[in-house]
């Protein structure tokens, strides 16, 4: 069958014809000075043509845009309009090399957000109207329904609070999609009511976005897949820090403090969060559960083995090869994983409920416990802080994995005072590197710098960073600090092939 004919057969919507428009001319119902909410959460299920063809128009004569997504999207929707100047401020979260690079240089606004609280602040009317919304979907029903493709994050929340909406109908996503979702919209207080999740599994909503066809201005076809990023094997750091963690856990479980089937898991995205989800496959038990916002490859071949019996999430984050694995089999899967928007996944009620063991990544740690996910030298945006203070805030435990050293061992990401600060040491229970665990439950400031260099520090820094312990701690204080000394930390002179502090 043709995409067309696909395409066709997807668009149910009763008298859609007159809706039906190319991308160049959806792109026309977008102008400068709008606020456009787009779906897509790392890189998933975000729209491609619609953006392409803003950033075409806009070639030679800039149409800036407040650009909201969930978190973040291909180069075809941020790399494309950071390009040619359509985007003035970003909203919430984002990976793309240029528009990082404009974020740095002050050429684009950015404002680093929870992603839990970006669709209750956007009805709150914290950050205005939302006046377009574009979403990728899989299919369109009879009544306007919207069918998210590969990811749901914000989407509901921009097409119940756009004044217009376009959606873009991608053939190339496959069809097995349709019945994963489940759309839940939470009142605004003080009509609130409890979120009734009570284990992974619960469905609480609709399979699609609820949307009036009145609102719908275009719908679009589209056939660019999502710009999926590969793997890494895993490497001998990412090994043994997973070794690390699932021999702590085991502690855990030992102790009486976890079921041997754990309790829910969550897990950051990327290399390292793939390879500790990796390991496992090698855990004694079957009957685990995931409630986090990315399912990686290691997800799914957990699933696929029966290791974990349940996962719900905001988004399919695969890499190429694992796409090309499981999305023909998604299916199969239909009854063991579950899409949600985004402040649903991240959502702290329902996080602390569940009582979730929360692992994410760090790009350094404090002797005190604190952690930064987000900046370099302090001031340079990395991608930013995503989910990882959701879960670290709310969770039953919350662990930080940090390679101890980086640059081939030039600098300790184990360091006397963090360059920036994402999660104090009141939200971090476990650190977790290579070398070892630090477990900070129970302990001082005092105790857990001396414990945390001593179990998570490379060898070639301990000595340097329990000089400064020492010397701070002679200060006094009840987190001993020479603040001269902990913020030069960061900026390192190579002299006589030795790296000084």
């Amino acid at each position: 069958m043709s995409n067309e004919n696909v395409f066709q057969q997807r668009v149910r919507l009763a008298n859609a014809e007159g809706k039906i428009k190319t991308p160049d001319e959806a792109a026309k119902l977008i102008e400068k000075g709008m606020t456009v909410g787009c779906s897509g959460f790392t890189p998933s299920g975000y729209p491609k043509a619609v953006p392409q063809a803003l950033a075409r128009r806009a070639a030679g004569s800039p149409i800036p845009v407040t650009l909201w997504t969930g978190a973040s999207t291909g180069p075809e929707l941020d790399g494309e309009l950071a390009k040619t100047g359509c985007v003035y401020k970003r909203f919430p979260y984002q990976t793309d090399d240029t528009l990082r690079k404009k974020i740095n240089s002050g050429e684009i606004l950015f404002a680093d957000l929870h992603l839990s609280h970006n669709a209750q602040n956007l009805r709150y009317g914290f950050h205005g109207d939302v006046d377009v919304a574009v979403v990728e979907a899989a299919a369109i029903t009879e009544d306007g329904g919207i069918i998210p493709t590969t990811s749901v994050g914000n989407a509901p929340a921009f097409v119940e609070l756009a004044k217009k909406v376009i959606v873009e109908v991608n053939t190339a996503q496959p069809s097995g999609l349709e019945g994963l979702h489940d759309i839940y919209l939470p009142k605004n207080p003080p009509n609130r009511q409890p979120i009734p999740i009570t284990a992974p599994g619960d469905r609480i909503g609709t399979p699609y976005i609820p949307c009036s066809p009145q609102k719908i201005a275009a719908i679009v076809h589209s056939e660019v897949k999502d710009n999926q990023r590969p793997l890494a094997e895993v490497d001998e750091t990412s090994h043994r820090m997973a070794l690390n963690l699932l021999d702590f856990l085991d502690v855990e479980v030992k102790s009486g403090r976890l079921p041997r089937s754990l309790l829910p898991l969550q897990s950051g995205v990327g290399n390292i969060a793939n390879a500790v989800l990796k390991g496992l496959a090698e855990w004694p038990s079957d009957g685990l559960t995931v409630y986090t916002e990315v399912i990686q490859d290691a997800v799914f071949e957990l699933l696929d083995k029966g290791k974990i019996r349940f996962a719900s999430s905001t988004a399919l984050t695969p890499s190429p090869d694992g796409a090309a694995k499981y999305y023909p089999r998604l299916k199969e899967f239909a009854d063991r994983v579950v899409l949600r928007p985004q402040e649903i996944s991240n959502n702290p009620e329902v996080i602390r409920r569940l009582g979730l063991i929360a692992m994410n990544t760090a790009v350094e740690v404090d002797i005190y416990g604190h952690v930064n996910s987000t900046m370099v030298r302090g001031g340079h945006i990395l991608n930013g802080i995503g989910g990882s203070g959701d879960f670290a805030r709310n969770a039953w435990l919350t662990i930080f994995l940090c390679p101890a050293i980086a640059s081939g061992g030039k600098i300790s990401k184990v360091v006397p005072f963090c360059s920036h600060i994402d999660h104090t040491e009141h939200d971090t229970d476990v650190i977790v590197t290579e070398h070892g665990v630090a477990d900070l439950r129970n302990l001082s400031p005092r105790e857990r710098s001396s414990v945390i260099i001593e179990k998570c520090a490379d060898p070639q820094y301990k000595e340097m960073l329990n000089d400064y312990r020492k010397r701070a701690e002679s200060g006094k204080g009840h987190e001993p600090h020479i603040l001269s000394e902990a913020l030069s930390w960061h900026v390192r002179l190579e002299k006589n092939g030795s790296m000084k502090s």
